[in-house]
């Protein structure tokens, strides 16, 4: 019997368009690939993300394309040749593809995400060269004939436009409120040939951790294809074999479970170790291996609670891992590439470790994008980031034709299989924004209904896809891991706070809120919310084609505004900055930080807020926040917190600041006494301020708690008193400290829009905490102009020390060198103190750059 062999077919292919007579076939950029990439590099467009050219490349997406290449038959003897199976296999092609080999049509695909198979022993050559073409139809004009095709359904979306709901390819190509509609096409992911007499054809598990922690049933399956007799199961950690069994292939099937005692468990990034095991399973017949396939995995207890908590109506909506309830301070992530081909494996590392170096526990894939590369995966495997998997329908009204709905079924199952053994996926979603929706087109939803074929015929049929196929694929194949109808998703509504998951979008769209309100806005688990902020200069600079020269080079011109895609963005960063900051567009650089500060002030009241309702035991008020949204998928102003180039904005460190392991909150709340039922004039304004404490560590804290004033004009220390000693700060919740009036010596006076309050957390005798406080909104108050701001680059470049004689808001350090990292960036200082920020990269002839609120 012949060894599964897999042949990558790689190499030669080349390309042209499809359907224009004198265009000749120029070889690819790369492989796998996508038409774009191929146009660049041979020169025919420019790129789509410099400037303008976005418009310029429309036409590519409205055109077929061809892509061919050759490759050898393996050689076989007469014996193999009659028992051998051959087969292309098609990892991903991008979407509406006809397959041709050696003339002959042996494959149309309709779907970018279900990887394809096909039966061609009778279709090769028995020795020599082999063609194989791929033809590439517009997917776009595919989808507009599809709407007219069905002219009864309720075509309507936000972003994009409506053909995009008809075809099974990644949503954000015909553009969204963050990037550019550019309509790939191609090869996108692997090709190959295999040849093979049997063959393993999925190796998959069940595993069952006991709820206390000390054994774990491991279930190994492999189902395999061919007439092979048997099966080893190894089961490994760390290089070392811990157990194995050969089991008898049945039906085309073969299994066996191990118990696993005191099993090395896999836990989020800070709560433990990600130890991940090894199964291997080895096809074997009449002694020879036939084919081996390995999977990692981690061990792990994963639940999803929502249960009564006291004192509030609703629902608890935390996840649990190993016991363990975890606040999920995390992102939302979206493709990182427009052409998803270049973005290599180091790269899906670097992104998510950013997130877990950033303090951040949990990673949602968003529906609009794409079931992402296994190396995505593998890095949040590896690294401890807990991952939210949406299926790939995002924010419309999706039909529900027989073929569509049978190529969903497909996609679903054959990408649940492909990412169900990755410990870090912990939920699976329906959908993103397809209820809200619903809600908002006022489509029919009855959720008593449980006639899951009456959904069929009512104006918003997908109901069955989320409700139905979607649920039975993750009961059937994933049935450990809880399935979620969409995000948001709170039952009969999508707004409800009280239970499910919430989209807090009040904050820049909705009714605008003040982002200092954010816990007035607050849900059990917020799975999206977010401001926007200018790029690091040097991006904005890569997209304008003359770069530091460019005309446009400020902040209001054409291609600066070109490279944001948000609806009503120029009066939507204006409002948030005229509310909180004296600003002006010019100097760019000053103006990029005033949007990045806004961003950085914003994203942490809100997770600073919301962490705040983590309140221990029956008290989780709210168990997550996910930033909208940690990456970019091409250089613009967004919502994301680190741009294209994984250059960090000032957010990404007030967020990892306000999720590190201890951290301190402050609030000012003002309150309007009147000192008769029926008056205006006599009101008496009292300010307190209010403390907490967040552990979200494993251990109880005794700490002291200092708390301190300063003058923001003179500088002077007004206040210092130890208000708490030997204070108790509980395990993994947050406590309320302290409250009382800011404190000044003169009430009634201004003196309260002139105190910065500054707390500090000590554990035996060591600072572990501290927090600014400051009168908001920061444009009203007289920031002083520091005459003695000292930054100091250590001599071993490690570490930067920066001191000031009167409070300075949002001290920003900043290197043209992006080979130097700053570990925290973005401090407020106040005098008597010395920050001192960790850096890498640095050398003594490192120039470091200060930037802060109030600098001419």
């Amino acid at each position: 019997m012949l060894q599964h062999t897999t042949i990558p077919i790689n190499k030669g292919w080349t390309f042209k368009q499809a359907d224009k007579e004198d265009s000749k076939f120029l070889p690819v950029a790369q492989f796998p690939t996508n038409i774009h990439l191929d146009l660049i590099a041979n020169k025919i467009i420019e790129d789509p993300f410099i400037g303008k050219n976005e418009n310029d490349v429309q036409w590519i997406g409205e055109v077929p394309w061809v892509y061919k290449t050759l490759f050898k038959s393996p050689t076989l003897s007469a014996e193999e040749r009659g028992n051998v199976k051959a087969v292309l296999a098609f990892d991903g092609l991008d979407t509406y593809a006809t397959i041709v080999l050696n003339g002959k049509e042996i494959l149309k695909t309709e779907n970018m995400f279900t990887p394809e198979r096909v039966d061609v022993t009778t279709y090769l050559k028995k020795q020599g060269d082999n063609e194989l073409e791929i033809t590439f139809d517009s997917a776009y004009l595919k989808g507009c004939t599809l709407v007219e095709k069905y002219p009864d359904h309720h075509w309507g979306c936000w972003n994009g436009d409506t053909s995009r709901l008809a075809v099974r390819k990644a949503q954000y190509h015909w553009g969204w409120d963050w990037g550019p509609a550019l309509m790939t096409c191609g090869p996108w992911r692997p090709i190959n040939l295999e040849m093979f007499s049997s063959r393993i054809s999925d190796l998959y598990f069940i595993t069952d951790v006991d709820e206390s922690l000390d054994s774990a049933e491991f279930i190994a399956k492999a189902d395999v294809e061919g007439t092979a007799s048997e099966v080893n199961f190894v089961l490994s950690l760390a290089g070392e074999k811990i157990a194995s069994e050969t089991v008898k292939v049945i039906k085309g099937h073969a299994t066996h479970t191990f118990e696993i005692n005191t099993p090395e468990l896999w836990y989020p990034v800070r709560y433990g170790k990600q130890p991940l095991y090894t199964i291997t399973a080895t096809l074997r017949h009449i002694n020879s291996e036939i084919d081996t396939k390995s999977k990692k995995f981690g061990l792990r207890r994963a639940e999803l609670v929502q249960r009564p908590i006291s004192d509030q109506p609703g629902t608890s909506f935390f996840f649990r891992i190993n016991n363990i309830p975890v606040f999920c301070g995390g992102s939302n992530w979206i493709p990182a590439d427009n052409f998803i081909p270049r973005i290599s494996k180091e790269k899906y590392y670097d992104w998510v470790k950013l997130v877990a170096d950033g303090n951040q526990f949990m990673l949602r894939v968003w529906g609009g994008g794409i079931f992402e590369e296994q190396a995505f995966y593998d890095a949040c495997d590896e690294l401890g980031i807990l991952v939210w998997q949406d299926f790939l329908f995002g924010c419309g009204n999706y039909p529900a034709f027989p073929e569509f709905l049978a190529s969903v079924k497909r996609e679903a199952e054959e990408n649940v299989k492909l990412l169900r053994h990755h410990p870090s996926i912990v939920i699976w979603a329906g959908n993103n924004e397809d209820y809200a929706y619903r809600e908002e087109q006022k489509l029919t939803y009855d959720p008593d209904n449980k006639d899951e074929e009456s959904w069929l015929q009512t104006d918003f049929p997908a109901r069955y896809i989320y409700e139905k196929i979607l649920a039975d694929a993750c009961k059937e194949l994933t049935p450990d891991t809880y399935y979620h109808f969409g995000s948001p998703w709170s039952g009969k509504n999508t707004t409800d706070p009280t239970i499910g998951d919430l989209h807090q979008w009040n904050v820049w769209h909705g009714s605008q809120e003040k982002y200092q309100n954010f816990d007035k806005l607050v849900g059990r688990f917020v799975s999206e919310f977010g401001m926007e902020a200018f790029p690091n200069i040097k991006t904005i600079e890569s997209f304008l084609p003359l770069g530091k020269d460019d005309p446009d080079r400020f902040a209001q011109s054409s291609t600066v505004d070109f490279h944001n895609k948000a609806d009503g963005h120029e009066r939507r960063i204006a409002l948030y900055l005229v509310e909180n900051f004296r600003y002006a567009p010019d100097p760019l650089e000053q103006f990029i930080y005033s949007t990045q500060l806004m961003q950085a002030e914003c994203l942490a009241s809100a997770y600073r807020l919301w962490k705040r309702q983590w309140k221990g035991p029956k008290r989780e008020y709210c168990g997550g926040a996910l930033v909208w949204q940690i990456n970019d998928c091409w250089p613009v102003t967004s919502w994301a917190i680190v741009d294209y180039y994984l250059r960090p904005k000032h957010a990404y460190y007030t967020v990892k600041r306000e999720m590190a392991p201890i951290s301190l909150g402050v609030t000012r709340k003002q309150h309007l006494i009147p000192k008769d039922k029926h008056t205006r004039a006599y009101i008496e304004k009292k300010t307190e301020i209010e403390i907490w404490g967040s552990n979200l560590t494993l251990n109880d804290m005794k700490v002291d708690v200092v708390v301190k004033a300063f003058d923001v004009i003179t500088g002077k220390e007004t206040f210092s008193k130890t208000v708490k000693s030997a204070f108790t700060l509980p395990e993994n919740r947050s406590t309320e400290i302290a409250s009382f009036a800011v404190p000044v010596r003169h009430p009634n006076s201004d003196e309260e829009g002139r105190t910065v309050v500054a707390a500090y957390l000590y554990e035996e005798g060591i600072q572990v905490a501290r927090y600014i406080n400051w009168p908001e909104p920061l444009k009203y108050v007289h920031l002083q102009k520091p005459k003695n701001l000292e930054v100091l680059l250590s001599r071993d470049g490690k570490e930067v020390e920066v001191s000031a004689e009167v409070p300075v808001k949002g001290v920003a350090l900043e290197c043209v060198d992006d080979g130097v990292v700053f570990e925290d960036n973005l401090v407020d200082v106040v005098p008597g103190e010395v920050v001192v920020i960790g850096v890498r990269g640095a050398t003594k002839a490192t120039e470091i750059a200060v930037r802060y609120l109030g600098m001419a």
